[in-house]
Parts: structure tokens; sequence; C-alpha cells
């Protein structure tokens, strides 16, 4: 049982999905640590369940039923809070840096840990994904951790395949997803412009495009279902309405390229190893610029990011792909 316990950490986060993607790489990190740890993870549950089914942590917590509220009203921990960090032998908190009853209160139940903001002030010049590495301090590997995509589990990919199919994709025809939403309409690309691109896409690929609508993307979606159809008449596109992560994780690594705004999706995209092309605001991209090399961030509102040049990045994408295969 002690072995178990030194070989256990508990990470924190409860961020939104791009924020918790970012983390990836540090979560990478803890686990080398003692030669290979237990990994927990208390986040929002579809987060959490999409990081433990993929592989990246052993277990996922809700973090709303930890319990943690009582540390910032000063109060004893609910049993259950105390009994599950006696069982940890680490604790990373990337949440709650600035109150001091929290820490104060963690630092009681669980000695080893650390405790930071899940984003850099302006004195740090990388991105999020760098900075959550950096919190990690000498816990962190010499080594680099691995920045491989996300394997997702077979039941995965070809749940994602049936669903593509009964969406009207035919085998072999190459997917292209694109992601109209993003968290504040100030990040989405304008529509116009997302269709310009689909269209010379679909015109020198005969792909298929797969319009991927989250719960809070109706109208960025409505937008870009209606440039569509003015630009290019009845619009051909198969529409993907508020999958659940497992599903849309594996269409979107199924895809031959993304294209997308800054958002969680696109974090998605990214993290699964898609050819993903998105479009960063300029006060965005070095703070949340993805850490998977599959990923290509673009500044929208630049040269780099007008619609002929996106299109390029994009067609360049699916050409490789289709190469792979």
């Amino acid at each position: 049982m002690a072995h178990e316990t030194e070989r256990e950490i508990l990470v924190i986060h409860p961020g939104a999905l791009g924020d918790v993607l970012q983390a990836v790489p540090a979560l990478r990190a803890l686990r080398r640590l003692d030669g290979g740890c237990r990994l927990a993870l208390a986040a929002q549950p579809r987060i959490g369940r999409l990081l433990a089914g993929a592989g990246e942590v052993d277990e996922a917590l809700s973090f709303d039923g930890l319990g943690l509220e009582a540390l910032f009203a000063g109060e004893p921990p609910p049993p259950a809070l105390a009994a599950r960090l006696s069982r940890v032998a680490r604790v990373v908190s990337w949440f709650a840096a600035s109150d001091a009853r929290y820490p104060d209160g963690l630092r009681a139940l669980a000695p080893s840990m650390v405790i930071a903001a899940p984003v850099p002030d302006d004195s740090f010049a990388g991105a999020v994904w760098e900075h959550l590495l950096a919190t990690l301090g000498a816990w962190h590997a010499a080594a680099a951790p691995p920045l491989s995509p996300i394997t997702l589990p077979d039941a995965w990919r070809v749940q994602a395949r049936e669903a593509l199919a009964e969406l009207g994709a035919r085998p072999g025809r190459p997917i292209l997803a694109v992601h109209p939403g993003a968290g504040g309409a100030w990040k989405r690309w304008p529509a116009g412009d997302l269709a310009r691109v689909v269209r010379d896409v679909v015109r020198d690929t005969g792909c298929h495009t797969v319009v991927h609508e989250g719960p809070g993307d109706s109208e960025a979606a409505a937008a870009l279902h209606g440039a569509l159809h003015r630009a290019r008449g009845e619009a051909p596109v198969l529409r993907l309405v508020e999958p659940d992560l497992p599903l849309l994780a594996g269409v979107l690594q199924a895809s031959a390229a993304f294209l997308g705004a800054d958002s969680g999706v696109s974090h998605v995209a990214a993290a699964v190893g898609a050819p993903a092309v998105i479009l960063f605001p300029a006060a965005t991209r070095q703070r949340w610029a993805p850490w998977s090399s599959t990923a290509l961030p673009l500044l929208a509102g630049a040269p780099e990011g007008k619609p002929d040049r996106v299109a390029e990045a994009v067609l360049a994408r699916i050409d490789s792909s289709r190469r792979r295969a």
C-alpha cells in the first residue's frame, strides 16, 4: 500500500476544454515521476473521461465532487476529501493560486504539492502549455515530455467511422472538418471567409465537409451554412451536431484536415493529431498555440490568415494525408 501511495499524483484542473488539453505535456511529465506514477485528474467530468479514455490519466474525478469548497471557507475538509488526499503523495493544483485559504488548507492535507495559476501572467513569454510544465519545477524531468498526439481507443475510432457513414460520408473520400464557433464572437473567423476556403478546398479535392456544431455554436454554424449556400448554392455539407467528446475526437482524428478558430474544439483537433489549420486573433496566438506539431496556428487578419493562404494550407494538409494513406 505504501508503494502505491508513493506513486499516485492528484491533478486538479477545473478549466475549460482547451485549457485542460494544454496540460497534456505536463500530465505526461508527471506520469514519468518515480518511473511511472498513477495519475488522477479532477476536472469537468466530460474532459476527465476524454483523457482517461485516451490513457493520458489513470482516473477521472469530478472536480465539483471533491469538496474543495470547504477549504475556501476555512472549514474542516469533508471526510471523503481528507481520505482521498491521504492516499496521494503529490498534488498539483492549477486552480485558486491567489486565495491563501485554499493552499493553506490543501497543504495541511497534502504537504507535497504545487499550486499555480492555469494561465501565466505577463512575465512569462511562452504558451500556456509551456507555463504548466514550468510550474512543476523540480518535479519536471530533465527530458522534455513526448509531444505525440493523443492515442484514441479502437472503439472510439470505430464509432467515428460508423457516425461518418451514417452522415453520408463515402469511404476513401477525404474529410475536411470545420468548426465555426469559439468561446467569444471576437475569436471567430468570419463566416464568409470560412465558406470561401471550404468552397475552394472542395472544388480542388472533392472532399466531404463535416461542420461540427456544439451547444453554443448555433449562431456561428447558421452563419457558415448561410455563407456556404450563398457561395455555392445548396451547401453539400455533413452536419455533426453536439456529439460527445469521444465521438468528436474520433471524427477529428479521421479527418484529412481541420479548419477552425481559437476554440476548445480546435485544441481537440490538434491534440488528436488532426492536420489542423487554426486561425488565432493576435491577442491569443502566442499564449494559446497548441503543443501538437500537427497544428498550424495562423494569425487571422494578417497576410497568412487571408482566405487564399488558408486554403493553400488546408489543401497541403489534405494532400499530405492522401500520400500517407
